[in-house]
């Protein structure tokens, strides 16, 4: 019934994107200029996985694998580019809407300094969209005790597919204040096309999707040589959608060489939900999984009970890198 209602006013609605509560550890799908970010190491992949409202009818679920790594960085004085790639599946409701993307993003990232590092990142990606409209029920086919399947739905639809190219850019800003401070500004602008996409005929419906703004701000700060506190806050915009998320996570280190941390959480998003976390990392592989409890008045029907997600990712180095030095620092056990 859900699913009917948004189907059903799709041509008044703007779309939403994707997102995920761990969007630190989606960094391609947060900002392109993210693209082969990363001081300590050659390359990462990494793995997301989201189930939500599961208590109040069919789960929504949402899936993510991406992968990036550096490039030329024997080339560039004080600099380097990055490339990556990730691919983004949702399935939501009974009628089955799923939406999945694939990307290619590239960035450049430029030294200032001794303690600056500015980047810029672009990414370009298909997407396609499709629903089976036979699973749903419309309001025309309650008879005043069910819902009668036999009656045609009279609903306009012209498609059960649509697709677009969607295309994305992206600003980074890090100051590396310390070794033991480090502070991260960035914002990103998707949709940058306002690509189509509608289930209905151009006649009827032919609705460009909305630029989505995203800001996000984050830093690390390494307290008594056993902790890492890194506080977070994310916001995006798209239409009359908002989203603002904000919390830290720490990293305890375990083992007096960072090579084994356990990882704590706590994040909030505004009038949605709370946000606990905990994680474990074993040398360059690290794994996180939260909950997002819902507070808003949604939790009078799924009992405070919203999503869990799942974030693997691994750095590693290329055998080649060996005995290479960093070009910028990091904070780091």
């Amino acid at each position: 019934m859900l699913l009917m209602g948004l189907v059903c006013m799709m041509t008044t609605l703007y779309a939403q994107d994707l997102n995920f509560s761990q969007y630190y550890n989606a960094p391609l799908l947060v900002n392109p200029a993210n693209t082969g970010f990363n001081p300590d190491y050659d390359y990462r992949i990494g793995g997301n996985y989201r189930n939500q409202w599961a208590s109040v009818g069919v789960p929504y679920k949402t899936m993510g694998i991406w992968a990036d790594t550096k490039l030329f960085a024997d080339r560039f004085e004080n600099g380097w580019m990055g490339v990556g790639g990730s691919i983004i599946k949702d399935v939501a409701g009974s009628g089955n809407l799923s939406s999945t993307g694939g990307y290619v993003s590239l960035a450049y990232h430029q030294m200032i300094g001794n303690s600056s590092l500015l980047s810029a990142g672009f990414s370009a990606g298909v997407v396609a969209k499709r629903i089976d409209y036979t699973k749903l029920r419309f309001d025309n086919q309650w008879n005043g005790q069910f819902f009668d399947i036999s009656v045609p739905p009279n609903e306009p639809f012209a498609y059960t597919q649509t697709g677009y190219v969607d295309v994305q850019a992206g600003l980074n800003y890090a100051l590396f204040a310390s070794d033991n401070v480090y502070f991260n500004v960035g914002v990103s602008l998707m949709h940058i096309n306002r690509p189509s996409e509608s289930f209905f005929a151009p006649s009827i419906s032919n609705s460009q999707l909305e630029m989505r703004y995203t800001y996000f701000a984050n830093a690390s700060i390494k307290l008594q040589d056993v902790w890492i506190v890194n506080p977070n806050i994310y916001v995006s915009k798209m239409g009359n959608a908002k989203e603002v998320l904000l919390g830290f996570n720490a990293n305890r280190d375990l083992g007096g060489n960072g090579a084994q941390q356990m990882i704590l959480g706590l994040y909030y998003r505004s009038n949605d939900a709370a946000i606990p976390l905990i994680g474990f990392q074993k040398n360059d592989l690290r794994i996180t999984v939260n909950y997002d409890a819902t507070i808003s008045s949604l939790k009078n029907l799924n009992g405070a009970r919203g999503a869990y997600e799942l974030s693997i990712v691994k750095h590693g180095l290329f055998p080649s890198s060996s005995g290479r030095s960093i070009k910028c620092p990091s904070v780091r056990f």
